[in-house]
Formats: structure tokens, C-alpha cells, sequence
């Protein structure tokens, strides 16, 4: 039987003057399935660290509209009592019904008194990034659920520093989320709040800006860029704009757009997970690249954050670059061109983050870089590059990267920004073709360099109201009762991140150090109902290391047990 509250609010909703046709049809074909009233009413959609991110659909525990106003008037009540600029910049990607949502809430800002800056078309999430302070405002949002499924949307907020916001801004929000009706709150009509100034379609300048800040980012003296042979794939996202306006500043003529992919398309029909770390989503493009025979393969996650990339592998077909192989290829280079031209600041720094591999921090010693490491989430990189800023000292800061295909050199933006991503790519590659010599080749000499670090990533979902009391019983007992050895491992040090003592901010996170130099971090995500494990290992040789995670691999679905 429903619990009461659910019914309740199930049947609010149901009975709800004006509900939109499409919810309305939704709630009516499960009146008789409790378990999935049960999934979309048995909480509200929790407002993270990184705002909202949920499935499409009716209910509290869903993206529609009524969750979009509620987040926004949340966001409107904190802005409106705080002394920030009374403005907001909007993004938004090819998600199913982002354009909708991006509207509604400038329509509910509007309402609010504050200035909406909504970009007149879908546009990457750094580009939204760089509105927040081309416009000066006080805050940010960007529709879009990133790299998920085409069942999820989302609803990302940043700061007046055009970072996603801090722990203490999201639990401030949340606060006043918690206080608003979702059928209370109204928003203002779009066509006059755009006609009296509330709403303002951000201009082509503020884009061709973002295109400029990033062109200006480059390390090296473009040589050899546009002779480069590309395949690039938007994935049906944001990202084919604001690329080929790069690609143009920097010469390239050789440009081959992935047909099926090139699009803006939420449905994602040839890639179910449009995530460039996923062989799946960039298998389109790998085929496109057994035809064209590029130098490089290029892939933008549906808001254009992350990259991804493939080159040849010197046997005639092409070889995936994974996300801590290509942040060090790019460390790397950064440093060695940056010293080479006299542009290496005094004191460097590069920031990573505690699941982004080891490898990173012998080949930063090598150059004198300082390293930085921070919890998961390019936030806490680009909360980085405020604090250095705020010292005077943002020259100091040379690159940031997660393990996740986030990359960024500059302070232009503070969030990770796949067309920067692209431009380094770009160049790393022409300098190395200049040397006889491809990305896998790079990464291969560094790993003959600092030995072979392998890194490997295992996900297991937990769907549901029950999913969400299992993970939380998983990390109980793994700290209750932490192993002694994984996969026949010694665990010589575990660190858990929720005691406080790291020197970081308490994070649901442990870290086995294990003998032999291996590691292995269990973590919650914070976007998806899913425990993430991260597997390392370092060994002479690729295939030593990678024995050594598929031992790890092995082992990590018998720690999950609660």
C-alpha cells in the first residue's frame, strides 16, 4: 500500500490545474503501479553540490518544469537577499526540453526582478561559464545532464566567479528550495519580460569572446595546426558551434563532421550513453576514421565540457586516449613548450583531482610544477584558480585535468571547456607530428619515462529509494570494517575523506593504498545513483599494470556488499 505522503502528493500533482498533457498522460498510466509512484514521489529531487540532475518525467524526484521553478525561485530568494549583481546568465544543451527549461527560468527570474541573460540557442556549458562574468552577474545556470542518458536532465548553478557554486551556496539554495510551492511559484511572461529588458538574449559578441579567450590560450606557435587532418563529433550536443569557429582561427581546413552525430539531437539515437569515455559513443567516428584516415579524432560530451580523442595506432586502425593519459600528454607538453618560450611562470601550478592518476605527479616534479590535488569535480579546480586569483597570483596557475576528459589551461573560464580542450589537443598533436611522432607515441614515452600507470574505472548502479539505503550501507561497513588486502593486496594505508583530516573538505571517500604502488577509491557519484570505483596500478609494463586492475576488477564487486 502507498505510504500517505506519497499518495498524497501523487494525487496533488494528478489533480494539478494546468498540468502539461505529457505529465499529466504519465501520471495516469502508473495509477496502478505503486512501485514507480513510489520511485517519483518518494523524495525531492536533492539540489546538490551541482544543482539538480534527475530523470524526465512527473513527480517530486523528477525534471519537469514545477522542479525548475522551484530550483529557480530558491536561486531568485538567495541572489535577491544577498548584495551579488542581480543578474543571471542562462545555457542550455540539445537535452530533451532544455530550451523549455532554459525559458522557464528566465521567465521565473524575470518574475523575481532579476535580469535573465539567456543565450538565444544551445551553446557549451564554458561558454555559459564565460557569460557569468562577460555580463557581470551573480549567478549562473546551464541546463543540461552532461554526458547521462537521454532520460536525465539537469540544472547546473554557478557563482558570480563563474564556478559551479561552493558547498556552502548549494546548502544556502537548498534552504530556500525547501521553503518554495512548486505550483506557487509564477513565472513571468516570456515575450514581455523580453520585451521590457528583464530578459536579454545574450549577444554574438559575448560568444565570439568565449571563442577568443579560448584561441588565446594557445601554449606553443601553432606550427603544423593546419595541416592536421580532423574527424570531430559533436555527439548531437552543443559543441560543433564554438569548435569549428576554433578550428578556424587556427587554420584548419581538413575538418570531417561525424554525419550522424552532428546534429543537436537529446534523443542520442546512435550512442544511448554520449559519453566520450565510452568506446560505444565514439564508435561512430572510429568508423568514420577507417575511411577519412585522420591524424586525430576529436568527440564533445552533449554540452561540451569534456573531450575526447583517438589517434592512429601505427597498425591501420585508431586507439582511444584515455582521459589521465591525455592529462598527462597535456601536462607534459604544456610545460615543456611553456619553458622552451620563456612563458613558464614563476612557481607553477596544476591542479588535479584525488581520483586523476598517480602519473601526473612525477612528470609535474620533473618541471618544478606545484600539484594540487582536489576532491572529485572540476569546481573544486576552478576554485583553484579563484583562490590563486584572489592572491594575486592567477599567472601562477598552467592547467587543470580530471580523469573524466576535463581539461582546462586558462582562468578564461572555471569550469573544464572541451574547445580548450580541443585547441591543446590540437597542438600537442602538431608538435608532435613535428617530431615524427603521434599522441600514442607521447604516451608512450612517458610511460617508458615514469613507468606504466594504468587507471581503470568500475561503475555499479543502484537505482531506487532502496538504492540509495544500499550505498549508504556500503560505506558504512566498508569503514566499520575496512579490508585487510584486495585481490590479494596488501592495504597498506586507507584514507577515508568523510574524517575530516585530508586537509580537503569531508567527502564520502575511501582510498586503499595498496602494496606495489597500486590503489583503489570507492565513491558515491555525485550525478547519478551509482558507486564508482577507481583501480590503479603502476608496473613496468602496460600489460603488468593492467593485470594488476583486472585483479582489482575482479575483487571490486565482492567489497560492495553490504
Amino acid at each position: 500500500m502507498l505510504a500517505t505522503k506519497i499518495a498524497a502528493a501523487y494525487n496533488a500533482w494528478l489533480s494539478q490545474p494546468g498540468l502539461p498533457a505529457d505529465l499529466a498522460a504519465e501520471l495516469i498510466a502508473i495509477q496502478d503501479d505503486e512501485a514507480a509512484i513510489t520511485d517519483r514521489f518518494y523524495r525531492d529531487l536533492a539540489f546538490g553540490t551541482g544543482g539538480l540532475r534527475g530523470i524526465l518525467g512527473a513527480g517530486t524526484n523528477r525534471m519537469n518544469i514545477y522542479n525548475i521553478r522551484r530550483a529557480t525561485q530558491g536561486l531568485a530568494d538567495c541572489l535577491n537577499a544577498s548584495a551579488l549583481p542581480k543578474k543571471v546568465a542562462i545555457g542550455y544543451d540539445s537535452r530533451i526540453k532544455s530550451d523549455l527549461f532554459a525559458r522557464e527560468t528566465a521567465c521565473v527570474l524575470a518574475a523575481n526582478g532579476i535580469t535573465a541573460y539567456l543565450y538565444p540557442r544551445l551553446e557549451p556549458t564554458p561558454a555559459l561559464s564565460w557569460a557569468v562574468r562577460y555580463y557581470g552577474c551573480g549567478a549562473g545556470v546551464c541546463v543540461t545532464a552532461s554526458h547521462n542518458p537521454a532520460q536525465y536532465n539537469g540544472y547546473k548553478v554557478y557563482g558570480p566567479d563563474g564556478c559551479q557554486i561552493t558547498l556552502e551556496a548549494a546548502e544556502a539554495i537548498q534552504k530556500r528550495i525547501a521553503a518554495a510551492d512548486c505550483f506557487a511559484v509564477q513565472p513571468a511572461d516570456f515575450d514581455a519580460a523580453l520585451a521590457d529588458g528583464r530578459i536579454v538574449l545574450c549577444k554574438e559578441a559575448c560568444l565570439d569572446a568565449f571563442v577568443d579567450a579560448v584561441y588565446a590560450q594557445r601554449v606553443g606557435d601553432g606550427a603544423g595546426i593546419a595541416d592536421l587532418k580532423l574527424v570531430y563529433t559533436p555527439l548531437n550536443g552543443s559543441g560543433l558551434e564554438c569548435v569549428q569557429k576554433l578550428l578556424a582561427k587556427l587554420g584548419v581546413t581538413h575538418l570531417t563532421v561525424v554525419p550522424e552525430q552532428e546534429k543537436p539531437d537529446g534523443h542520442f539515437p546512435t550512442c544511448p550513453y554520449p559519453n566520450p569515455e565510452i568506446r560505444e559513443a565514439m564508435q561512430k567516428g572510429l568508423e568514420l576514421c577507417d575511411k577519412v584516415k585522420p591524424d586525430l579524432l576529436l568527440g564533445t560530451d552533449p554540452d561540451c565540457d569534456r573531450c575526447g580523442a583517438a589517434v592512429p595506432d601505427g597498425q591501420g586502425g585508431y586507439r582511444l586516449i584515455t582521459g589521465n593519459e591525455m592529462g598527462v600528454i597535456l601536462l607534459d607538453y604544456i610545460c615543456r613548450t611553456r619553458i622552451a618560450r620563456g612563458t613558464m611562470p614563476a612557481r607553477p601550478v596544476a591542479v588535479t583531482t584525488i581520483v586523476s592518476t598517480d602519473m601526473a605527479t612525477p612528470v609535474a616534479a620533473k618541471y618544478g610544477v606545484e600539484l594540487r590535488r582536489t576532491l572529485t569535480g572540476f569546481k573544486f579546480i576552478g576554485e583553484q584558480i579563484g583562490l590563486l586569483e584572489a592572491a594575486g597570483e592567477a599567472g601562477r596557475y598552467i592547467f587543470g585535468f580530471e580523469e573524466s576528459y576535463g581539461y582546462l589551461s586558462g582562468a578564461h573560464v572555471r569550469d573544464k571547456d572541451a574547445v580548450n580542450a580541443t585547441l591543446l589537443v590540437c597542438e600537442a598533436a602538431a608538435w608532435y607530428a613535428r617530431q615524427g611522432m603521434t599522441l600514442l607515441d607521447a604516451i608512450n614515452a612517458l610511460y617508458a619515462e615514469f613507468g606504466c600507470w594504468r587507471n581503470a574505472l568500475e561503475s555499479f548502479a543502484f537505482e531506487g529509494e532502496s538504492g540509495m539505503r544500499t550505498m549508504q550501507a556500503i560505506m558504512a561497513s566498508l569503514r566499520a570494517e575496512p579490508p585487510a588486502e584486495i585481490a590479494g593486496l596488501a592495504v597498506e594505508k586507507m584514507v577515508d575523506y568523510a574524517a575530516g583530516d585530508t586537509g580537503l573538505p569531508a567527502a564520502d571517500v575511501l582510498e586503499f593504498r595498496l602494496a606495489g604502488g597500486a590503489k583503489l577509491m570507492v565513491r558515491p557519484s555525485g550525478t547519478e545513483p551509482k558507486i564508482k570505483l577507481y583501480l590503479s596500478a603502476v608496473a613496468p609494463t602496460e600489460a603488468e599494470a593492467d593485470a594488476v586492475n583486472a585483479r582489482l576488477k575482479e575483487a571490486a564487486a565482492g567489497l560492495l556488499q553490504a
